[in-house]
């Protein structure tokens, strides 16, 4: 829709310029207020407001034209199109009330119709609630007649064996095969859901059937038991393999702890007996009938090599505990769990045992446990065996090294036994007590051997060296450490076992060489006994359990080392003519009045310090060369020259304070003027710190 362009708003409102001014009364202004409001209204009309806008697109949508026609019947047009649509409205609302009330007409006929019907099913129950009680009471009775019959029907299948069943599980003559162990296997169920009967108020059927099913399962134990004696007696026990039959067998026999522990015992009990008469013939070569066998070298054969000879028992005692460990595991270790369960279960039922032994009944089954007690127990004669002749080995052994290396020998298969078996073992506790006995051979031996060399002790080498009883005893103490340096012993207790043997085989002929240099004198004493450190650390230090020692040793040889630097020291000073200077300058300081005591001391006077002066100038030409010699038979050449340079650097130090003196002599003298009547103290005593440095370098 197009509007009419508005008139100028120049013409309207403001005068043209040609035209004069036409001053305004009261009434004009009246006159232009509609004008002006009407151009102020269409001024501040806001085209972007939405409203305006949408009612703009709805004209041109109408196809409404502009016209002043058009303009005039609008808003009359409008208002007749609404009150159409009203009407049309209220049209359609009639329609509606219309259904509605057809809708009203149907419920209430619904209505009457479920009426009618309710009061039919009410009669028709009444007529008939009579036998349908009649029959829902027929109907309880006969479930519960079926639910007796199937509880008869299952008691009688769960709690009661057949004459059949009885028969394969208590008669003797019937074998011990998958059915006895079917039925076996029912039977304890049996008795273990008597149990639930005895909750119920009348008992009697419970205790009846308990005790006849307990009487059926002591019989079927006991069958049970004498199979398994006769099968261990047809066993091969050369060659151990337990077959499944006896397995099984022993799994279930374990629910009886009493006669699973007989049948163990037995078992062990023949082992015991068989593996000693192996021992037996693989020492000598006869079976115990006494019989020859000649598949087998007879290892006393090697009894004049005792190493090897205890070597041979105890390897054969390995090899044969290893054998029986294999041969038995099968049944301890795969079946550990069910013969766990099943002891753990027969202590339960064992009343009287529980009373008798509580502890006992409480420690748990453990499969390994029970596998190494067996095979320690078919080992135990052996055991015997190996130590009667292992200790007759020992007592009758003069040699100080060997019996060493028995004592090693026995640790090492002490610790493989225990790792094996358990360290409560009797293979174990028979090799400790072998072990022990070496070893006390071996201290004995040691004792005696020091014994023998007391006179030795006596009498140090013309050299000063290492005497012969040291080199010997270093010798020997150094074969003993490579033999423990393959020993089995934990790293971090190698060092603290090792301390007895030192404690044996080394402290005292170390002991010894202190008792000799003692006689000694300096500086011949702490040479002899550097030399001895020194050889002493040299064979020690390879090997590192005896770092303790070792530390022990190198606190030893500092105090000598200091002896010597002292001894050296002293030398430097009387052979150098200074010593009698040294100690009168010693005590003074730099302040003046020490300084002035100077030319007041003895060995300052000119003829005193003339003649040291003289004395220091022949000796220094050969000083070094002449404090060497001194240590001469000291063995550690590096040593020696360490020892003599820290000697010469603190007699250079001595030196330059007994230079620096007289220098502050000479200067207070010169400062107090009395330079020219006193002699210059540096003119007599010419030589220089640095000179002394570079002499004695």
């Amino acid at each position: 829709m197009t509007s009419d362009p508005p008139p100028p708003l120049q013409s309207l409102a403001t005068p043209s310029r040609d035209d004069a001014p036409v001053p305004q009364t009261p009434s004009s202004l009246r006159a232009s207020n509609p004008l002006s409001s009407k151009v102020t209204s269409l001024l501040s009309t806001s085209y972007a407001d939405s409203d305006f806008r949408d009612a703009l697109s709805l004209l041109d949508e109408r196809g409404v034209h502009n016209t002043p026609e058009t303009r005039r019947q609008l808003r009359l047009d409008l208002q007749r199109e609404l009150i159409d649509s009203n009407g049309e409205i209220i049209t359609e609302f009639g329609k509606v009330a219309e259904q509605l009330r057809r809708i009203g007409n149907s419920i209430e006929k619904l209505n009457a119709s479920y009426s009618d019907m309710k009061s039919q099913v009410t009669a028709a129950h009444t007529a008939t609630s009579g036998v349908l009680d009649e029959a829902s009471s027929l109907m309880t009775q006969r479930r519960q007649v079926e639910t007796k019959q199937h509880l008869l029907k299952a008691f009688t299948q769960h709690f009661v064996l057949s004459e059949d069943e009885v028969a394969a599980l208590t008669l003797t003559s019937e074998p011990v095969d998958d059915r006895f162990f079917t039925v076996l296997a029912k039977a304890k169920k049996i008795s273990k859901d008597c149990e639930l009967l005895l909750g119920f108020e009348s008992q009697t059927l419970g205790l009846e059937v308990m005790e006849q099913t307990s009487k059926n399962l002591n019989l079927a134990f006991q069958k049970l038991y004498r199979w398994i004696q006769r099968e261990f007696k047809n066993l091969n026990l050369e060659n151990p393999q337990i077959g499944s039959p006896i397995r099984h067998a022993l799994r279930v026999l374990a629910e009886r702890p009493s006669l699973f522990q007989n049948c163990l015992d037995f078992f062990a009990e023949a082992r015991e007996h068989t593996l000693s008469e192996s021992f037996y013939t693989a020492l000598t070569g006869n079976s115990a009938p006494g019989g020859e066998d000649p598949s087998v070298k007879p290892i006393e054969l090697a009894a004049h090599d005792p190493l090897r000879y205890v070597g041979d028992m105890l390897a054969w005692t390995h090899s044969a505990a290893v054998g029986e460990r294999e041969a038995l595991e099968v049944l301890f270790v795969s079946e550990g769990d069910e013969i766990a369960k099943g002891i753990q279960a027969g202590r339960e039922n064992e009343i009287w045992r529980l009373v008798a032994d509580e502890a006992d009944v409480a420690a748990d089954f453990n499969a390994v446990t029970a596998l190494n007690e067996l095979v320690d127990r078919d080992m135990s004669g052996a055991a015997r065996l190996l130590r009667q002749r292992v200790e007759q080995v020992v007592q009758t052994n003069e040699e100080t090294i060997l019996a060493y290396k028995l004592a090693n020998l026995l640790n090492f298969y002490r610790a493989t036994f225990a790792k094996l078996l358990s360290s409560d073992s009797v293979l174990v506790g028979v090799l400790n007590s072998l072990e022990s006995e070496a070893l006390r051979q071996f201290r004995a031996l040691m004792r005696d051997h020091i014994a023998a060399l007391q006179a030795d002790f006596q009498h140090a080498p013309a050299d000063f060296g290492v005497p012969e009883f040291l080199a010997d005893a270093l010798e020997q103490l150094t074969a003993i450490m490579k033999t423990y340096e393959t020993s089995l012993t934990s790293s971090t207790d190698r060092e603290a076992d090792f301390q007895p043997i030192l404690a044996e085989a080394f402290d005292p002929f170390m002991d010894g060489c202190e008792h000799l240099g003692r006689n000694m004198e300096s500086p011949v004493s702490p040479i002899f006994l550097a030399n001895c450190i020194g050889a002493a650390r040299d064979a020690l230090s390879p090997f590192d359990f005896t770092r303790g020692k070792i530390k022990e040793l190198d606190k030893r040889l500092e105090a000598e080392s200091r002896r010597l630097v002292e001894s050296q020291y002293a030398f430097f000073r009387t052979e150098s003519g200074l010593e009698n200077l040294m100690d009168a300058l010693h005590p003074l300081t730099q302040k003046k009045e020490d300084i002035r005591k100077i030319r007041s001391l003895g060995p300052v006077q000119a003829s005193q310090l003339g003649e040291a002066s003289q004395t220091l100038d022949d000796f220094l030409p050969s000083a070094l060369m002449d404090a060497m010699e001194n240590l001469k038979h000291l063995h550690d050449s590096k040593l020696a020259r360490d020892i003599t340079e820290e000697a010469a650097e603190t007699f250079c130090a001595d030196f330059e304070h007994a230079e620096e003196m007289l220098i502050l002599a000479d200067e207070l003298a010169e400062d107090e003027g009395d330079g020219e009547d006193l002699q210059n103290l540096r003119s007599l005593f010419p030589r220089t710190t640095g000179e002394i440095r570079v002499l004695l370098s």
